[in-house]
């Protein structure tokens, strides 16, 4: 039998490669010239962090299936999951098409804000659901800070 946690993560993983499958090399290098923040010392942790992210979001939205599975109200909440996670996912792959720091910087602001409401919506069901979001709710403000200011590092590319 196919277990609940195993149809979320595949569905996570799905949206996560299907996110990068638009992404080519000029993409990459216009982003990878993009200037930075001096105090952006912690680049290389960013892949960790959003690993950790999504692992919590993911594990949530599992104990949210667990305490009512297939109802509407948790097939509701799964789609805001979903939102959650396609909406992040879109912020690299949307950012560097359009090469606008600002659409990258609305794209965070809007997860941040999904996630958030995410988490006031599954605190009555599960209080740990709510908790495993904390990850994304403390991490995605700074993510898009990160991107604000180097759009007004970089304002050819803003």
């Amino acid at each position: 039998m196919i277990k609940s946690w195993m149809v979320i993560a595949a569905v996570a993983f799905v949206v996560a490669l299907a996110g990068n499958v638009f992404l080519n090399s000029e993409d990459q290098k216009w982003f990878g010239r993009l200037r930075r923040p001096s105090w952006l010392v912690f680049e290389k942790l960013i892949p960790l962090i959003w690993t950790v992210v999504f692992i919590g979001l993911a594990w949530s939205a599992v104990i949210v299936w667990e305490q009512e599975p297939g109802t509407l109200g948790t097939w509701l909440l799964m789609g805001l999951y979903l939102l959650v996670e396609v909406v992040t996912i879109s912020y690299t792959t949307v950012t560097c098409k359009t090469r606008s720091l600002q659409i990258g910087t609305i794209i965070g602001g809007t997860g941040a804000i999904l996630c958030a409401m995410l988490a006031i919506s599954v605190l009555p069901i599960e209080k740990w659901a709510a908790i495993l979001l904390l990850p994304y709710i403390l991490w995605s403000p700074i993510g898009t800070y990160v991107t604000w200011k180097m759009a007004h590092l970089n304002p050819a590319d803003a």
